[in-house]
């Protein structure tokens, strides 16, 4: 750039910084320009600073139409317990009204929004416990047309009603469950004592059949014996009664030789007559006592073999006795020991439930009410939403200031002057830098005021007065070089980068232009290093964006001045015949 050049642009400088303080008019205009963008930015950073907490004057209606019920002898009313727990709740402003009231005044607009609490509420609640449980309903009631964000934030006050009565009813189920915990604790203690006594029981007859056992075996033995002896007395009593009828053969044999040798027909009368007789009637008595002695052996020989099959038949029912009083004792005492353990399972159980069944009921209600927490971790945790919303509308306030900036100050044209364009561009370009950094430190100094949490002030009020020079100049340039058509696009990025930048809705719920858009646009990395800053520095996040930034201002001075090196009469040429119009 030749000495010229930089004489024309020194002068330029001097001139437009002369005219800046040349009346008092033009000072306030300036000063209201550099104040404006701080104002925008602040303002709506501290109507979002916390939008719940100042919902206490938000009216919102409940009518409470609850009869209430009975349980097991005790009166139950959930709606008037709601109604008494929402008398320490703040958050909104309770009116308590008539249904008719409720609704007419939703309707009109006199409440955003309000909850009836049918009559059979607590009916419905305590039906869980029937063989027929009903749903237990609230009716909520809300005014759509009213106000964009009343609805949302009414929602909040139904939620927190919806939230208490869900934990009344899941206190009242859980307590109500935690009573038969009671009632089943008492039936295993019981059941514990049961089957202990009966396992001793079980023990001592299998005891009582191990001694029956042991007599059954006693008396098979005697009954041996006496088979033994009887089996002996047989063989003896066949040994006899074979004498017997030998001899008894014998006699039978004299008395027929005795009748074939003598006729006692042809004997005559007298002594001898009756001896032979006698004698033949002898020999005839000697036959029959000889097979009655002979049945008498054989019947003898019958009663031991029956004798003996009794002892082995008794001796096998001992031995069967023997085995079924151990199997007995061995069923006992596997019977015995499952009922001592089965027992000893119930009474632990039931141990278990008295500990669980002795908790105090009230400290059992609030664990219920909340039985699992939630621990969170918070990485740069921020103690308002103004804070985490304040780096989309410091840069948002930015770019609004460089637009406001370059439309209220004319960058100029270097048509009809002594100036080159390059000259009237770089000229110009010194006064609405310096704009940039006063809109900046104004911006900064509120911010530090209003007590947005910063991480790293130094870093903030750096990257702040970064962001509002890159702006400046991405503005500044295009109006430079393409006169009203620069304020067009200026605006149209402006629009773009409201919605498409994830500095309040994250990119990703976004239309699919915004986020086709959302990696071209200045605001979303001046976003990002201002978020950084202020929130947690993390330098793999800044500085990829700084450097992005860095690119965009050093691009569009090269585009704009080739553009405006060779567009700039025509640029003139357009502005004046709008100018011309009257309109513009």
């Amino acid at each position: 750039m030749a000495g010229r050049d930089i004489n024309n642009i020194i002068e330029l400088i001097k001139d437009n910084f002369k005219a800046a303080f040349s009346n008092p008019i033009v000072v306030a205009t300036l000063i209201a320009i550099i104040i404006l963008p701080s104002l925008y930015a602040i303002l709506n950073i501290e109507a979002c600073w916390d939008p719940y907490e100042k919902t206490g004057n938000m009216e919102f209606a409940v009518a409470n139409l609850d009869n209430g019920t009975t349980y097991e002898g005790l009166d139950l009313n959930v709606g008037n317990e709601l109604v008494n727990g929402l008398k320490n709740d703040t958050n909104f402003k309770w009116v308590y009204v008539s249904e008719s009231d409720l609704r007419e005044g939703v309707k009109n607009g006199t409440y955003y929004a309000g909850i009836v609490i049918p009559k059979n509420l607590s009916e419905n609640v305590v039906s869980i416990t029937t063989e027929d449980p009903q749903t237990a309903k609230l009716y909520y009631v809300v005014n759509e047309k009213t106000n964009p964000v009343a609805p949302r934030i009414s929602q909040q006050a139904a939620n927190a009603v919806y939230k208490e009565i869900n934990a009344k009813i899941v206190e009242f189920i859980n307590l109500a469950a935690y009573a038969k915990l009671g009632e089943l604790q008492s039936s295993l203690s019981a059941g514990s004592g049961q089957l202990s006594s009966g396992a001793a029981q079980l023990s001592s007859g299998a005891s009582q059949v191990s001694s029956g056992a042991g007599q059954v075996s006693s008396g098979a033995a005697q009954v041996s014996d006496g088979a033994s002896q009887i089996e002996g007395g047989a063989d003896q009593v066949s040994e006899g009664a074979v004498q017997v009828q030998e001899g008894s053969s014998q006699v039978q044999e004299g008395a027929s030789q005795l009748e074939s040798a003598v006729d006692v027909s042809q004997l005559p009368e007298g002594q001898v007559k009756q001896v032979v007789s006698s004698s033949l009637d002898l020999a005839n008595a000697s036959s029959q006592v000889a097979q009655g002695s002979n049945n008498l052996a054989n019947g003898s020989i019958n009663l031991a073999s029956s004798s003996a099959q009794l002892a082995r038949g008794s001796t096998e029912l001992a031995e069967g006795s023997l085995s079924l009083a151990a199997g007995a004792e061995l069923l006992s005492s596997s019977a015995a020991y499952a009922l001592v353990t089965a027992a000893s399972a119930l009474a632990g159980a039931s141990n278990s439930l008295a500990g669980v069944t002795g908790i105090n009921e009230t400290a059992l209600g609030d664990y219920f009410y909340s039985p699992i927490t939630l621990d969170t971790v918070e990485l740069y945790p921020v103690d308002n939403y103004g804070s985490q919303v304040a780096p989309f509308y410091l840069v948002l306030s930015m770019w609004v200031g460089a637009l406001i900036t370059c439309v209220m100050i004319r960058p100029g044209t270097s048509t009809g002057t002594k100036y080159s364009p390059l000259e009237m561009y770089f000229g110009k370009l010194a006064l609405f830098i310096v704009m940039a950094l006063l809109e900046s430190a104004v911006t900064i100094a509120l911010s530090f005021i209003i007590g947005i949490s910063i991480s790293n002030p130094l870093m903030f009020i750096f990257s702040c007065a970064f962001v509002s020079v890159v702006f400046m100049i991405f503005v500044y340039s295009v109006f430079s070089a393409l006169g009203h058509i620069g304020k067009a696009i200026s605006i149209l990025l402006l629009v773009f980068q409201i919605s498409g930048t994830g500095g309040i809705y994250p990119i990703e719920i976004m239309d699919p232009i915004f986020k086709a858009l959302y990696p071209y646009l200045p605001m979303t990395y001046a976003i990002n290093i201002v978020r950084e800053a202020t929130l947690g520095l993390l330098w793999s996040n800044y500085m990829p964006s700084f450097w992005v930034l860095i690119a965009i201002a050093v691009a569009t001075v090269i585009i704009c001045l080739i553009i405006k090196e060779r567009a700039d009469d025509a640029a003139h040429y357009f502005e004046k015949k709008l100018e011309e119009s009257g309109l513009f």
